[in-house]
């Protein structure tokens, strides 16, 4: 049987955490406002960073259960079969994950985007060229992590499915070959799209430390 590679959810998403702001009470000015958009827009994303442990977790689980089921010939069929309906259920509970994640992602930018509206408010130029950076900027992270989201969605399908073929006593070593390439393939996709994230995210953080600056908003930053 062949061994396949899995990208740890838990690299993929703990690194593009938002950078978030303390000590500061704003709300008045136009400035202001966008400020307390853009920072509640960071609290809504609070729960795509809880689901990172638990998906982290669940990840870990079900590469065990596949170290345990490359560890057995097919001559052992019933206890392939058994870990393999359990790695199965793992990965619903992956999807589900993934579920809550995008929620939290998807509120978050609904929120994000009641700036864009205040931009022309602006009075410094400034100001207003640095408040359309960070939209561009977060425009292009939204639609990456919408691209990351997708391909992780179907590599946890394409896991599922190799689960279920190894449940097949006449499954052959083609196709399991086939399918084990098809899951790799769709990992690779998910890596790229995860530097994709990364970047737009790293670049953002910056791009709202500049606009901040810019907009002459004394914060505090907290990681």
């Amino acid at each position: 049987m062949l061994r396949k590679y899995r990208l740890g959810i838990i690299s993929l998403f703990f690194c593009f955490l938002l950078i978030g702001l303390t000590g500061c009470q704003f709300g008045g000015s136009t400035e202001e406002k966008m400020y307390d958009h853009l920072e509640e827009a960071v609290a809504l994303e609070d729960q795509f960073r809880e689901q990172q442990e638990p998906l982290a977790k669940a990840e870990k689980k079900e590469q065990e259960i596949y170290d345990d089921i490359v560890a057995l010939s097919m001559d052992e069929f019933d206890e392939v079969e058994k870990l393999s309906k359990q790695a199965e259920e793992n990965t619903d509970k992956r999807l589900e994950y993934l579920k809550k994640e995008k929620e939290s992602i998807d509120e978050a930018y609904k929120e994000f985007e009641e700036i864009k509206d205040l931009t022309e408010d602006l009075e410094g130029d400034a100001a207003k060229k640095d408040a359309k950076t960070l939209i561009e900027t977060m425009d292009k992270r939204y639609e990456a992590y919408e691209k990351l989201n997708k391909e992780y969605e179907e590599a946890v399908k394409q896991d599922k499915k190799l689960y279920s073929s190894l449940q097949d006593k006449e499954l052959t070593l083609e196709q399991l070959q086939e399918q084990i390439k098809v899951v790799n393939d769709q990992y690779s996709k998910v890596s790229e799209h995860k530097e994709e994230f990364n970047k737009y995210t790293t670049e953002f953080n910056e791009a709202k430390k500049t606009f901040y600056q810019s907009a002459e908003l004394d914060v505090n930053y907290s990681e």
